[in-house]
């Protein structure tokens, strides 16, 4: 009686026929959308969830002896997984059927959400919203779960870095190549040298980059910059939201604000400005600006007036 339950049977058969993705995807258009007709779904949309649903929970479900299966699994039908996580909403429904198969067992959530985002399946803005999203309200204070956000931060911030180096190594070659071509311009002027222009960089290698490579190099990290900028706001719009909450409701019923879950939460709000100091810092006149105004409870704004007095 569950939507998609024969469409899964099928599934199962022809995973383990070991069918290609191309099969996989023909199988799941004979889903309906759900979503359609539906006023959250006024605007042209792909997500279907579930086609999200059925494909996700059989193939980890198939995967499931060990983290190797469903490493295999994933890798195997990654196209599959790109054509249905075209947007960030697909891809936190995504998250949440792992989560709902793999509820019970916390490590393989969190190696599950490390290999999505390495193969690129999801993004880190989507893991950073579904950490924070009403479903996972009774996994708040589990330490799992923060491992998940932390690591998402370290990715975004790896590639980054990564990006960064890439870019000034290209510039340090391309400024290389000029001088070595001006020099040896001045030498053929002046005839003093015979000796025919060398084809390599100083490190050994035969490419030399362009000026039109370097500056996409600069556009892909300056869109990298942007995705970092959104990620933390998402993170730190989501801290306020439900710190926020928690104090209005606390003064509205006469309660005390300072419960566990209160010191929890602002605790973890310091660890994230504590552990990731560096890559908050190049932001903070924006979180300033956008997030810790001077209208925010004192409670919360005291945390990000600690981090700068820190970093001043």
């Amino acid at each position: 009686s569950l939507p998609g339950t024969a469409t899964a049977h099928k599934l199962v058969v022809a995973i383990r026929k070991k069918c290609n993705a191309s099969e996989v995807l023909t199988e799941l258009n004979d889903l309906p959308n759900p979503r359609e007709g539906s006023e959250a779904d006024m605007t042209e949309s792909t997500f279907n969830p579930l086609k999200i649903d059925v494909f996700v929970q059989t193939l980890l479900n198939l995967g499931s002896k060990s983290f190797s299966h469903t490493f295999a699994a994933i890798s195997k039908f990654h196209a599959v997984f790109k054509a249905l996580a075209e947007t960030e909403e697909a891809q936190i429904c995504i998250l949440h059927n792992m989560f709902e198969l793999w509820v019970d067992h916390q490590q393989m959530m969190v190696v599950i959400v490390d290999k999505l985002l390495k193969v690129q399946i999801v993004e880190c803005s989507a893991v950073a919203t579904w950490v924070f999203s009403k479903e996972m309200v009774g996994e708040f204070t589990k330490m799992y779960l923060w491992e998940i956000l932390h690591l998402t931060i370290k990715k975004m911030n790896q590639h980054v870095t990564k990006l960064s180096r890439e870019m000034n190594e290209a510039k340090d070659k391309l400024a290389r190549t000029a001088e070595s071509s001006s020099s040896e311009s001045e030498e053929e002027g002046g005839g003093t040298s015979s000796t025919p222009k060398r084809r390599k960089n100083a490190d050994g290698t035969a490419e030399k980059p362009t000026e039109e490579q370097v500056e996409r190099m600069e556009e892909k990290l300056e869109a990298a910059y942007v995705d970092q900028k959104r990620l933390f706001l998402i993170i730190f719009q989501r801290f306020i939201m439900i710190l926020s909450e928690h104090l209005v409701k606390c003064d509205t019923d006469g309660r005390e604000y300072n419960t566990d879950w209160y010191r929890w939460t602002i605790g973890r709000l310091q660890q994230v400005f504590m552990m990731h100091h560096e890559q908050v810092q190049k932001y903070s006149s924006t979180l300033e600006s956008l997030l810790f105004t001077s209208d925010l409870d004192p409670h919360i704004l005291d945390v990000f007036h600690q981090f700068t007095a820190l970093r001043a």
